[in-house]
């Protein structure tokens, strides 16, 4: 049971759509800093000075999986966009030395309570999101992060609260042990995938089309499992947050999202009727509402972005 519900989540860890725009992303300069002791790979959109937002993506997926509809959307609401690319991924600095972990005796472990072995955590992670910050002077930011990315923003926002201007965790979770698992959907999904070699072949060069990088996923999926269950930090979370789940999500069901805006004091939960673990296009201008709504409003009146005709 455990072994397929890491397998899922390997599989659908990512959100993900068919067919998203990405030649406005492609086509802004690629910049590569040095921070916390490696490279971080990043975009920035929009002018200094405007309110920033720092897009978090999530397991094995580069800044790309954004897409152009949400980063110009955030841009023309007069917001400075910086998409990054996490630790691993993307142009950022590999761990490709560090190996592949073996899946089932690492899970096994975790299972047991035993550490499991990964080259990082998602307090690295987050860290990595912070040393960035201060290569780009940012005093602070809006922290945006979809599934794993929605981790690594959830811990920032607990570990540095001075350094968070808002909190937006989108399709994430706290890592509680009692939410439930990937449903049957999901897991029917892949063993679908996994018994028919051609499409899993097709499967992994769609997803490297798109952005992601499944050679790196198992060494964030042990970041996760090596950080843990971050309930009792992510109770700690002070900042105005904003929960975003899809009602249709089936590798983190609902109650992922309804968990960590119960944690959260003050939070806002808001569910998408339509939206499984994805960014469909056809909720993506009321998503950008509600997250601009919920950014001005934590910038207050004093610092709110002009829209851009």
């Amino acid at each position: 049971m455990i072994r397929s519900v890491l397998l899922s989540l390997l599989v659908f860890a990512c959100p993900a759509r068919a067919e998203f725009s990405r030649e406005y992303l492609d086509q802004q300069p690629l910049e590569i800093s040095s921070a916390n002791g490696i490279s971080i790979a990043y975009r920035s959109l929009g002018e200094l000075g405007q309110p920033a937002v720092i897009m978090i993506m999530g397991l094995g997926a580069s800044h790309v999986v954004w897409g152009d509809a949400m980063a110009q959307g955030l841009q023309n609401k007069g917001f400075r966009v910086i998409l990054l690319d996490n630790r691993d991924t993307g142009a950022s600095t590999r761990f490709d030395d560090w190996g592949q972990p073996t899946l089932w005796w690492q899970l096994l472990k975790f299972q047991l309570g035993a550490p499991v072995d990964a080259p990082y955590t998602l307090n690295d992670m987050a860290a990595d999101t912070i040393a960035l910050m201060d290569v780009l002077e940012l005093q602070d930011a809006h922290i945006v992060g979809a599934s794993m990315g929605g981790m690594i923003a959830q811990v920032i926002a607990a570990r540095y609260p001075e350094r968070t201007r808002s909190l937006v965790s989108i399709m994430s979770t706290t890592g509680a042990p009692h939410l439930p698992p990937p449903s049957a959907e999901a897991s029917n999904s892949l063993r679908g995938t996994a018994t028919n070699s051609d499409d899993a072949a097709e499967r992994r060069a769609a997803m490297v089309e798109r952005g992601f990088y499944p050679e790196v996923m198992g060494r964030q999926m042990m970041a996760v499992f090596k950080t843990g269950d971050r309930s009792e930090e992510v109770a700690t979370i002070s900042r105005p947050t904003l929960v975003i789940h899809g009602a249709l999500d089936t590798l983190m069901p609902p109650p992922h999202g309804e968990h960590t805006a119960e944690m959260i004091k003050g939070s806002e939960l808001v569910v998408f009727n339509s939206m499984g673990h994805d960014l469909p296009e056809e909720i993506l201008p009321e998503m950008l509402t509600k997250m601009t709504q919920h950014m001005q409003a934590a910038d207050g009146p004093s610092r709110l972005p002009v829209s851009v005709k």
